[in-house]
């Protein structure tokens, strides 16, 4: 497509696996450059056990925003319906039905 933007012309390798990582933190992040420097040190100083409960909390901010999509999509569901999309789309339909049984969820 010709004027379309490459977006591999804007990635500039600066090592293994950093490519993804710099042009997502540097080119399109809004954040000022010293901010981002702040949460990128007490990231790295932050210990296990806080870096899993960011994980947990970011987790769980996942599911609340997921939930709130099936909400606005599927405005008549009851909340044990919406849970059970909710389990299809993390786990897959077929998982999702292994666990908690067969589906009555109509699309």
């Amino acid at each position: 497509m010709e004027g379309a933007f490459d977006l591999r012309s804007e990635i500039k390798p600066t090592g293994l696996g950093q490519c993804y990582n710099h042009f997502m933190v540097e080119t399109l992040s809004d954040t000022r450059p010293e901010v981002a420097a702040l949460q990128r040190k007490l990231l790295r100083q932050a210990g296990p056990a806080r870096k899993l409960a960011m994980l947990g909390q970011m987790n769980q901010a996942v599911i609340t925003l997921a939930l709130s999509g099936l909400r606005s999509r599927y405005p008549d569901d009851s909340d044990e319906m919406l849970r059970r999309r909710l389990a299809d789309l993390i786990l897959g339909p077929e998982l999702a039905s292994r666990v908690y049984g067969p589906s009555a969820l109509k699309n």
